[in-house]
């Protein structure tokens, strides 16, 4: 299915508060809530679509899992490493967060899946928070406990890939709309356009 702005306004995306939307010459990205992780919580889950025109899937999945080439090309990262714990590869993350006056960090497992549906190849990148005893919570950093990603690249049938990803990570604390509408505004596209010459500019490109 080819995204458009058309086709989410059908589906009603412009009555949701928390949705966004953006579109630009190297990619396209819509986020739309589909309810929350819980009612005591109250956080959105989401499902985003998106198409990166000059990002092939392979390339694309292979950036996105490189831990190490992130930390040269995504500013908001402030201390990013895997370590092997009982068999098991555990990711720590922080993250700069200057809006909500703490970094926020977390600590997750991750798994990827190159799969083949019905002749077509499909990248998944599979990722959960945990808890470990090797990973304390440290002072002045707040601890994301709550998270959850599951992200689909597949190709947009020229150079470049399709993305889906459905995800929710709790920050742990209530963020006016407005505010969040801002901070999306301002960091996506950024985030976007670095991510786009990420790829362009992988040492491993192929």
């Amino acid at each position: 299915m080819e995204l458009s702005s058309t086709w989410l306004l059908s589906k009603g995306f412009n009555r949701y508060p928390h949705s966004f939307a953006f579109s630009f010459p190297t990619a396209y990205l819509s986020a739309l809530p589909v309810g929350f992780t819980s009612k005591d919580t109250r956080v959105y889950k989401y499902k985003v679509f998106g198409t990166l025109k000059n990002c092939p899937p392979a390339l694309l999945t292979d950036v996105y899992m490189d831990l190490d080439y992130r930390k040269q090309w995504d500013q908001n990262v402030e201390e990013l490493y895997e370590r092997e714990c009982n068999g098991q590869t555990v990711v720590y993350w922080q993250v700069k967060c200057p809006m909500l006056k703490s970094n926020r960090d977390y600590v997750y497992v991750r798994e990827r899946r190159d799969l083949d549906v019905e002749g077509r190849k499909v990248f998944v990148v599979l990722a959960q928070s945990i808890s470990h005893s090797q990973f304390p919570e440290r002072s002045g950093v707040v601890r994301v406990t709550q998270c959850e990603h599951r992200l689909a690249i597949t190709s947009d049938g020229r150079n470049g890939s399709k993305v889906f990803m459905y995800y929710f990570d709790n920050l742990r604390v209530q963020i006016p709309t407005w505010l969040l509408k801002r901070a999306l505004k301002n960091g996506v596209p950024e985030f976007l356009n670095n991510l786009e010459k990420a790829c362009r500019n992988y040492p491993r490109r192929y």
